[in-house]
Protein backbone atom coordinates (compact mmCIF):
# COMPACT_ATOMS: atom_id res chain seq x y z
CA UNK A 1 0.00 0.00 0.00
CA UNK A 2 0.96 3.50 -0.43
CA UNK A 3 2.74 4.89 2.94
CA UNK A 4 3.18 8.69 3.42
CA UNK A 5 6.79 8.49 4.39
CA UNK A 6 8.20 12.01 6.05
CA UNK A 7 6.70 15.23 7.35
CA UNK A 8 6.72 17.62 4.69
CA UNK A 9 4.44 14.99 2.69
CA UNK A 10 1.97 14.51 5.34
CA UNK A 11 1.43 18.40 5.85
CA UNK A 12 1.03 18.28 2.10
CA UNK A 13 -1.74 15.57 2.70
CA UNK A 14 -3.37 17.43 5.36
CA UNK A 15 -3.66 20.32 3.39
CA UNK A 16 -5.43 19.03 0.65
CA UNK A 17 -7.64 17.83 3.69
CA UNK A 18 -8.27 21.12 4.39
CA UNK A 19 -9.51 22.17 0.83
CA UNK A 20 -11.56 18.71 0.20
CA UNK A 21 -13.29 19.78 3.49
CA UNK A 22 -14.04 23.13 3.56
CA UNK A 23 -15.24 23.04 -0.12
CA UNK A 24 -17.97 19.91 -0.34
CA UNK A 25 -20.06 22.29 1.11
CA UNK A 26 -20.32 24.30 -2.17
CA UNK A 27 -21.66 21.32 -3.97
CA UNK A 28 -24.91 21.51 -0.86
CA UNK A 29 -25.12 25.16 -2.04
CA UNK A 30 -25.40 23.95 -5.76
CA UNK A 31 -28.03 22.13 -5.18
CA UNK A 32 -29.84 23.73 -2.33
CA UNK A 33 -32.57 25.79 -5.01
CA UNK A 34 -33.59 22.38 -6.55
CA UNK A 35 -32.67 19.55 -4.20
CA UNK A 36 -33.58 19.19 -0.70
CA UNK A 37 -30.88 18.97 1.68
CA UNK A 38 -32.16 15.31 3.21
CA UNK A 39 -31.96 13.68 0.13
CA UNK A 40 -28.56 15.70 -1.29
CA UNK A 41 -27.15 13.71 1.79
CA UNK A 42 -27.48 10.22 0.80
CA UNK A 43 -25.68 10.82 -2.59
CA UNK A 44 -23.49 12.54 -0.10
CA UNK A 45 -23.03 9.30 1.97
CA UNK A 46 -22.82 7.18 -1.45
CA UNK A 47 -20.04 9.53 -2.78
CA UNK A 48 -17.57 8.98 0.38
CA UNK A 49 -18.15 5.47 -0.07
CA UNK A 50 -17.47 5.46 -3.42
CA UNK A 51 -14.24 7.45 -2.82
CA UNK A 52 -12.72 4.98 0.04
CA UNK A 53 -13.26 2.09 -1.72
CA UNK A 54 -11.50 3.54 -4.78
CA UNK A 55 -8.53 4.46 -2.78
CA UNK A 56 -8.35 1.42 -1.52
CA UNK A 57 -8.34 -0.90 -4.42
CA UNK A 58 -5.82 1.33 -5.95
CA UNK A 59 -3.59 3.44 -3.17
CA UNK A 60 -4.33 0.84 -0.37
CA UNK A 61 -3.50 -2.08 -2.91
CA UNK A 62 -0.07 -0.76 -4.59
CA UNK A 63 3.77 -2.24 -3.47
CA UNK A 64 4.97 -4.34 -1.38
CA UNK A 65 4.83 -2.06 2.02
CA UNK A 66 2.11 -2.70 4.94
CA UNK A 67 -0.52 -4.66 4.48
CA UNK A 68 -2.87 -4.43 1.29
CA UNK A 69 -6.46 -4.19 1.36
CA UNK A 70 -8.14 -7.10 1.14
CA UNK A 71 -5.89 -9.05 3.42
CA UNK A 72 -5.98 -6.28 6.01
CA UNK A 73 -9.61 -6.99 5.87
CA UNK A 74 -9.52 -10.56 6.22
CA UNK A 75 -7.33 -10.46 9.43
CA UNK A 76 -8.92 -7.85 11.17
CA UNK A 77 -9.89 -8.25 14.79
CA UNK A 78 -13.55 -7.15 15.30
CA UNK A 79 -13.08 -4.97 18.01
CA UNK A 80 -11.26 -2.84 15.78
CA UNK A 81 -13.84 -3.20 13.54
CA UNK A 82 -16.13 -1.93 15.69
CA UNK A 83 -14.02 1.10 16.62
CA UNK A 84 -14.12 2.00 12.89
CA UNK A 85 -17.58 1.67 12.19
CA UNK A 86 -18.62 3.98 15.29
CA UNK A 87 -16.27 6.38 14.01
CA UNK A 88 -18.90 6.82 11.09
CA UNK A 89 -21.78 6.59 12.78
CA UNK A 90 -20.30 9.78 15.15
CA UNK A 91 -19.41 11.48 12.24
CA UNK A 92 -22.55 11.22 10.34
CA UNK A 93 -24.67 12.36 13.23
CA UNK A 94 -22.34 15.16 13.64
CA UNK A 95 -22.29 15.93 9.95
CA UNK A 96 -25.62 15.63 9.10
CA UNK A 97 -26.33 18.86 11.92
CA UNK A 98 -23.66 20.31 10.03
CA UNK A 99 -25.49 20.35 6.90
CA UNK A 100 -28.42 21.31 8.66
CA UNK A 101 -26.96 24.10 10.11
CA UNK A 102 -25.49 25.60 6.66
CA UNK A 103 -29.20 24.88 5.14
CA UNK A 104 -29.94 27.30 8.10
CA UNK A 105 -27.47 29.77 8.80
CA UNK A 106 -24.54 28.91 5.61
CA UNK A 107 -21.28 27.94 5.15
CA UNK A 108 -19.37 31.27 6.83
CA UNK A 109 -20.91 30.45 10.31
CA UNK A 110 -22.18 26.75 10.39
CA UNK A 111 -18.38 26.43 9.23
CA UNK A 112 -16.31 28.33 11.78
CA UNK A 113 -18.22 27.55 14.35
CA UNK A 114 -18.84 24.00 13.82
CA UNK A 115 -16.18 22.90 12.89
CA UNK A 116 -13.77 24.85 14.75
CA UNK A 117 -15.19 23.53 17.79
CA UNK A 118 -14.57 20.21 16.80
CA UNK A 119 -11.09 21.54 16.12
CA UNK A 120 -10.13 22.01 19.39
CA UNK A 121 -12.31 18.48 21.37
CA UNK A 122 -10.47 16.19 17.93
CA UNK A 123 -7.07 17.78 18.54
CA UNK A 124 -7.57 17.55 22.60
CA UNK A 125 -8.70 14.11 22.69
CA UNK A 126 -6.58 12.52 20.01
CA UNK A 127 -3.26 13.84 21.87
CA UNK A 128 -4.68 12.44 24.85
CA UNK A 129 -4.79 8.74 22.83
CA UNK A 130 -1.63 9.62 20.84
CA UNK A 131 0.33 12.54 22.03
CA UNK A 132 2.45 14.04 18.82
CA UNK A 133 4.02 17.69 18.95
CA UNK A 134 5.13 20.17 21.27
CA UNK A 135 1.59 20.28 23.91
CA UNK A 136 2.41 23.95 24.36
CA UNK A 137 2.48 25.03 20.45
CA UNK A 138 -0.21 22.89 19.68
CA UNK A 139 -2.35 24.29 22.41
CA UNK A 140 -1.46 27.78 21.66
CA UNK A 141 -2.26 26.90 17.81
CA UNK A 142 -5.92 25.44 18.48
CA UNK A 143 -6.49 28.76 21.18
CA UNK A 144 -5.71 30.77 18.29
CA UNK A 145 -8.20 29.21 16.30
CA UNK A 146 -10.99 29.41 19.07
CA UNK A 147 -10.29 33.40 19.24
CA UNK A 148 -10.89 33.14 15.31
CA UNK A 149 -14.07 31.25 16.25
CA UNK A 150 -15.64 34.01 18.52
CA UNK A 151 -14.57 36.73 16.37
CA UNK A 152 -16.90 35.27 13.59
CA UNK A 153 -19.64 34.73 16.25
CA UNK A 154 -19.16 38.49 16.64
CA UNK A 155 -19.23 39.21 13.11
CA UNK A 156 -22.10 37.16 12.54
CA UNK A 157 -24.16 38.84 15.37
CA UNK A 158 -23.60 42.29 13.46
CA UNK A 159 -26.20 40.80 10.82
CA UNK A 160 -28.23 38.58 12.64
CA UNK A 161 -31.01 40.82 12.82
CA UNK A 162 -31.11 41.08 9.19
CA UNK A 163 -31.40 37.34 8.64
CA UNK A 164 -33.53 34.47 8.78
CA UNK A 165 -35.36 34.55 12.24
CA UNK A 166 -34.24 30.92 12.82
CA UNK A 167 -30.49 31.82 12.51
CA UNK A 168 -30.20 31.81 16.39
CA UNK A 169 -31.05 27.73 15.73
CA UNK A 170 -28.07 27.46 13.01
CA UNK A 171 -25.80 28.44 15.86
CA UNK A 172 -26.73 25.97 18.23
CA UNK A 173 -27.14 23.12 15.83
CA UNK A 174 -23.66 23.93 14.66
CA UNK A 175 -22.59 23.81 17.71
CA UNK A 176 -23.91 20.30 18.59
CA UNK A 177 -22.32 19.12 15.24
CA UNK A 178 -19.13 20.59 16.78
CA UNK A 179 -19.58 18.77 19.83
CA UNK A 180 -20.05 15.23 18.15
CA UNK A 181 -17.75 15.94 15.44
CA UNK A 182 -14.47 16.07 17.84
CA UNK A 183 -15.14 12.66 18.88
CA UNK A 184 -15.39 10.52 15.94
CA UNK A 185 -11.74 10.50 14.34
CA UNK A 186 -10.40 8.94 17.63
CA UNK A 187 -12.03 5.79 17.29
CA UNK A 188 -10.73 5.82 13.82
CA UNK A 189 -7.80 5.88 15.26
CA UNK A 190 -7.92 3.55 17.45
CA UNK A 191 -9.04 0.99 15.31
CA UNK A 192 -5.44 1.88 13.44
CA UNK A 193 -2.31 0.25 13.91
CA UNK A 194 0.59 3.73 14.22
CA UNK A 195 3.07 1.66 12.50
CA UNK A 196 1.41 1.29 8.64
CA UNK A 197 4.89 -0.12 7.34
CA UNK A 198 4.47 -3.20 10.19
CA UNK A 199 1.12 -2.55 10.96
CA UNK A 200 -0.18 -4.40 14.21
CA UNK A 201 -1.87 -7.94 14.11
CA UNK A 202 -5.48 -7.27 14.19
CA UNK A 203 -6.07 -3.77 13.81
CA UNK A 204 -6.52 -2.24 10.59
CA UNK A 205 -4.34 -0.24 8.09
CA UNK A 206 -5.65 3.46 6.63
CA UNK A 207 -7.20 2.08 4.12
CA UNK A 208 -9.48 -0.42 5.18
CA UNK A 209 -10.09 1.55 8.75
CA UNK A 210 -11.38 4.43 5.56
CA UNK A 211 -13.84 2.14 3.60
CA UNK A 212 -15.54 0.35 7.21
CA UNK A 213 -15.58 4.39 8.60
CA UNK A 214 -17.65 4.61 5.44
CA UNK A 215 -19.55 1.39 5.81
CA UNK A 216 -20.69 3.12 9.01
CA UNK A 217 -21.43 6.19 7.75
CA UNK A 218 -23.29 5.27 5.33
CA UNK A 219 -25.51 2.73 7.31
CA UNK A 220 -26.31 5.16 10.27
CA UNK A 221 -27.82 7.20 7.45
CA UNK A 222 -31.03 5.47 7.36
CA UNK A 223 -31.75 5.85 10.64
CA UNK A 224 -30.26 9.49 10.99
CA UNK A 225 -31.23 10.63 7.94
CA UNK A 226 -34.74 9.02 7.50
CA UNK A 227 -35.77 10.40 10.65
CA UNK A 228 -34.72 13.77 9.48
CA UNK A 229 -36.63 13.17 6.37
CA UNK A 230 -39.70 12.40 7.49
CA UNK A 231 -39.30 14.80 10.90
CA UNK A 232 -37.00 17.49 9.73
CA UNK A 233 -35.64 20.03 11.87
CA UNK A 234 -35.29 22.33 8.87
CA UNK A 235 -37.61 22.01 5.78
CA UNK A 236 -40.20 20.02 4.23
CA UNK A 237 -40.76 16.46 4.77
CA UNK A 238 -39.73 14.46 1.79
CA UNK A 239 -40.16 10.73 1.41
CA UNK A 240 -37.71 8.22 0.01
CA UNK A 241 -39.88 8.00 -3.27
CA UNK A 242 -38.88 12.16 -3.73
CA UNK A 243 -35.49 10.84 -4.13
CA UNK A 244 -36.45 8.22 -7.42
CA UNK A 245 -38.73 10.83 -8.69
CA UNK A 246 -37.58 14.43 -8.01
CA UNK A 247 -33.60 13.85 -8.33
CA UNK A 248 -32.10 15.08 -11.98
CA UNK A 249 -28.72 12.68 -12.94
CA UNK A 250 -27.01 16.03 -12.32
CA UNK A 251 -28.17 16.99 -8.65
CA UNK A 252 -27.58 13.41 -7.74
CA UNK A 253 -23.75 13.68 -9.14
CA UNK A 254 -23.52 16.81 -7.25
CA UNK A 255 -24.20 15.64 -4.24
CA UNK A 256 -21.87 12.52 -5.46
CA UNK A 257 -19.14 14.39 -6.09
CA UNK A 258 -19.81 16.31 -2.31
CA UNK A 259 -19.65 13.07 -0.66
CA UNK A 260 -16.18 12.18 -2.78
CA UNK A 261 -14.71 15.86 -2.19
CA UNK A 262 -14.67 14.71 1.81
CA UNK A 263 -13.63 11.10 1.15
CA UNK A 264 -10.58 12.19 -0.45
CA UNK A 265 -10.23 14.39 2.40
CA UNK A 266 -10.88 12.66 5.07
CA UNK A 267 -8.34 9.40 2.71
CA UNK A 268 -5.34 11.96 2.86
CA UNK A 269 -5.96 12.85 6.38
CA UNK A 270 -5.79 9.76 7.66
CA UNK A 271 -3.14 8.42 5.36
CA UNK A 272 -0.86 11.22 6.94
CA UNK A 273 -1.57 10.38 10.20
CA UNK A 274 0.67 8.51 10.62
CA UNK A 275 3.58 11.29 10.18
CA UNK A 276 2.12 13.83 11.38
CA UNK A 277 0.66 12.53 14.11
CA UNK A 278 -3.51 11.78 14.82
CA UNK A 279 -3.97 15.09 16.80
CA UNK A 280 -2.13 17.35 14.17
CA UNK A 281 -3.34 15.34 11.35
CA UNK A 282 -7.25 16.14 12.25
CA UNK A 283 -6.17 19.70 13.91
CA UNK A 284 -5.06 20.52 10.12
CA UNK A 285 -7.61 19.10 8.24
CA UNK A 286 -10.14 20.90 9.95
CA UNK A 287 -8.23 24.39 9.25
CA UNK A 288 -11.19 23.76 6.61
CA UNK A 289 -13.07 25.84 8.98
CA UNK A 290 -11.41 29.06 6.82
CA UNK A 291 -11.19 27.69 3.53
CA UNK A 292 -14.94 27.17 4.04
CA UNK A 293 -15.60 30.83 5.44
CA UNK A 294 -13.30 31.82 2.44
CA UNK A 295 -15.83 30.58 0.00
CA UNK A 296 -18.98 31.93 2.20
CA UNK A 297 -17.76 35.37 2.53
CA UNK A 298 -16.41 36.24 -0.98
CA UNK A 299 -18.61 33.71 -3.38
CA UNK A 300 -21.62 33.26 -1.70
CA UNK A 301 -21.47 36.87 0.10
CA UNK A 302 -23.26 35.42 3.39
CA UNK A 303 -21.82 38.04 5.49
CA UNK A 304 -22.68 41.16 2.51
CA UNK A 305 -24.82 42.70 5.27
CA UNK A 306 -21.63 43.57 7.44
CA UNK A 307 -21.46 47.12 8.02
CA UNK A 308 -18.03 48.08 6.58
CA UNK A 309 -16.79 49.32 9.57
CA UNK A 310 -17.28 46.06 11.42
CA UNK A 311 -14.66 44.68 8.13
CA UNK A 312 -11.39 44.32 11.06
CA UNK A 313 -13.35 41.10 12.45
CA UNK A 314 -13.40 39.22 9.26
CA UNK A 315 -9.59 40.43 8.99
CA UNK A 316 -8.79 39.41 12.39
CA UNK A 317 -10.35 35.94 12.02
CA UNK A 318 -8.56 34.83 9.28
CA UNK A 319 -5.28 35.95 10.62
CA UNK A 320 -5.87 33.95 13.59
CA UNK A 321 -7.03 31.22 11.73
CA UNK A 322 -3.62 31.18 9.96
CA UNK A 323 -1.30 32.11 13.16
CA UNK A 324 -3.20 29.51 14.34
CA UNK A 325 -2.73 26.89 11.65
CA UNK A 326 1.11 27.54 11.61
CA UNK A 327 1.59 26.66 15.19
CA UNK A 328 -0.24 23.51 14.50
CA UNK A 329 2.21 22.42 11.54
CA UNK A 330 5.18 23.86 13.44
CA UNK A 331 4.54 22.27 16.69
CA UNK A 332 6.08 18.94 15.32
CA UNK A 333 8.99 20.21 14.79
CA UNK A 334 10.27 20.91 18.03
Amino acid sequence: MYIVDNYLAAIVFCFITMLCWGSWGNTQKLSSKEWPFQLFYWDYALGVFLMTVAIAFTMGSMGDQGRSFIPDLQQADGRYIFYALLGGVIFNLANLLLVIAIDIAGMAIAFPIGIGLALVLGVVTNYIDNPEGNPWLLSSGVLFVVFAIVLDAMAYRQILEKVKSDSRKGIIISLLAGIAMGFFYKYVALSMSMDFVTPEAGKLTPYSALVIFSVGLFLSNFAFNTINMYRPISGTPVTYKDYFVQGSTKLHIIGILGGAIWGLGMSFNIIASEQAGPAIAYGLGQGATMVAALWGVFIWKELKGLPKSKNWLLILMFTFFVIGIGLIIYSKEI
